[in-house]
């Protein structure tokens, strides 16, 4: 076995390729301990080239390439382990086949590495909007959520006050939702001049009924630079969903910060619909919390809420317990790990950790802020 498995490094090495992606996969390793570096040279110097390359090519096109090439994928793969129990059923299996599937598995893993990082992983390893904003994201105590669950409570019984089927009508047309997901930063870019969004690319996902099932309401594709968005979620959830994808094409890869960003561009925006979708969510993952640490404070609040915001709320418990199964728990496990694999400890939790960027902020700089 020992001289099977050198014999392959051996060959492994004769092409360039190899070298070139073990080189890749070490210097990436290596720079995301430089977080300063990365936030100088990657964040602000490369990286920026890249996603607005990728959103310049593919930003125009109104379905998701990224979506059609993962399907590709899903079609490499299905067939590859039909051909493996095909070829084991008529033990045509020896060690030259294994040998060429260990090299193109391994080949594989180090691409994808490679190119996820370089397009866009890195930003999981920057320093950040904390030090933008010269944030300092502690723990906080119950007094501290309590005050951040008051604001929130009272902003958001406030926009539900505007909010009708006729205001959310606006917005039921894809392409009107995705444009003011970036009118949303084109209006918070005089205050934050880091958060200009341009050329936009933000997209509804060719699996949006499957995501359902699979848990998700948005993600983003590193290897296209598109921003998907799950349009069979509730309605109240979708504005905040566009923001927050498209916090993660400004860089902003960690799930707590990419929910701070969409907080700060829907809060400065002039629909108010933009506003009661990130208000609902940011008071849902404040109000969570609150009720972990104090029951009977969560249920004052809880009573005083508007009624629009009692039927949002309503319909998206409803919306869970319909789509509820074992492999959204799969999903949300594995995705939860790979969250930890890239620096953020907490896993599927990091993006309730929004809630201590939001006390960290109205603390710096006033509750009005909120």
């Amino acid at each position: 076995m020992q001289q099977f498995i050198s014999r392959l490094f051996k060959r492994l090495l004769k092409s360039w390729s190899w070298i070139l992606l073990i080189v890749g996969a070490i210097v990436v390793k290596w720079v995301s301990l430089y977080p300063d570096w990365i936030e100088r040279n990657y964040t602000y110097g490369v990286y920026p080239v890249i996603a607005k390359l990728q959103r310049f090519l593919l930003g125009w096109i109104p379905f998701s390439i990224g979506d059609i090439f993962y399907l590709f994928l899903i079609l490499v793969l299905v067939f590859r382990v039909v051909k493996f129990f095909r070829l084991l059923l008529q033990r045509k299996l020896n060690r030259v086949y294994f040998a060429a599937a260990l090299q193109q598995f391994i080949f594989l893993i180090l691409f994808v590495y490679v190119f996820f990082n370089v397009l866009w992983g890195l930003n999981y390893n920057r320093v950040g909007i904390a030090q933008q904003l010269e944030l300092k994201v502690q723990k906080y105590s119950t007094e501290d959520l309590d005050t951040l669950v008051n604001l929130l409570h009272d902003h958001l019984n406030y926009q539900a006050g505007f909010i009708n089927e006729q205001s959310r009508d606006s917005f039921h047309r894809k392409s009107a939702l995705f444009s003011g997901a970036a009118q949303a930063f084109a209006s918070a870019t005089p205050q934050f001049t880091f958060l200009k969004y341009s050329p936009k690319s933000v997209k509804p996902s060719l699996y949006s009924y499957i995501g359902n099932y699979l848990g998700f309401q948005g993600y983003y594709n590193p290897f296209s630079g598109e921003a998907q968005v799950n349009t069979y979620t509730p309605a109240s959830l979708h504005p905040f969903v566009a923001t927050h994808e498209i916090a993660h094409q400004l860089g902003y890869a960690k799930e707590n910060e990419a929910n701070f960003v969409g907080f700060l561009a829907c809060r400065t925006h002039p629909s108010p619909v933009f506003k009661y979708s990130v208000y609902f969510d940011m008071y849902n993952y404040a109000s969570r919390e609150l009720a972990r640490r104090d029951t009977a404070l969560y249920r004052h609040y809880q009573q005083d809420l508007h009624p629009q915001v009692i039927t949002d709320i309503e319909e998206y418990r409803s919306y869970l317990r319909k789509y509820r199964n074992p492999l959204e728990t799969v999903m949300t496990w594995g995705y939860g790990h790979f969250l930890k694999a890239n620096n953020q400890p907490s896993g599927f939790e990091t993006y309730s950790e929004v809630v201590a960027w939001l006390i960290a902020y109205y603390k710096k700089y006033g509750k009005e802020v909120i």
